[in-house]
């Protein structure tokens, strides 16, 4: 027997999706339910990027629902766990792609992409935002399980 070559899958590894409807209500149950799938998949992430990961939920899923709600009554979100990556993600169906607005200070709101942007980049990271095959966007963020050093 090798035991060299793969194992298979870690038992934390997958990817799971479900959907909500873009109502403000979403935005705490779509944090809590990443939040607790994570713990109840056991994926070894650091408080330092669950924090960043459910910030940056909240963010997209507010996004979506503030700005995406007409065209889109229903948004997705989706987990996806690797062996040294957690990625989230949340789709509508909305064909507008959101820029990350600079920082004014008169105004409240509106930098959720800017955070977004900030929390996968000092985690080391990567983030975008992609047009879907039905013409809406998906907007992921992919962060280390392990903080990156700095």
């Amino acid at each position: 027997m090798d035991e060299t070559g793969p194992a298979g899958p870690l038992p934390y590894e997958g990817v799971w999706r479900f959907t909500a409807p873009a109502v403000d209500e979403s935005v705490p149950q779509a944090r809590h339910a990443v939040r607790d799938l994570l713990l109840r998949q056991g994926v070894p992430v650091s408080d330092d990027v669950t924090q960043g990961l459910l910030l940056i939920v909240s963010e997209l899923v507010t996004n979506a629902v503030r700005h995406a709600a007409v065209l889109s009554p229903v948004l997705a979100v989706e987990v996806a766990v690797g062996p040294e990556w957690v990625r989230v993600s949340v789709e509508d169906d909305h064909p507008y792609r959101p820029t990350a607005l600079e920082t004014d200070h008169g105004r409240t709101g509106g930098r959720g992409l800017l955070l977004v942007r900030e929390i996968t980049r000092e985690a080391g990271g990567a983030c975008d935002v992609a047009h879907t095959a039905g013409g809406g966007k998906v907007i992921w963020a992919a962060l280390p399980l392990e903080p990156a050093l700095r």
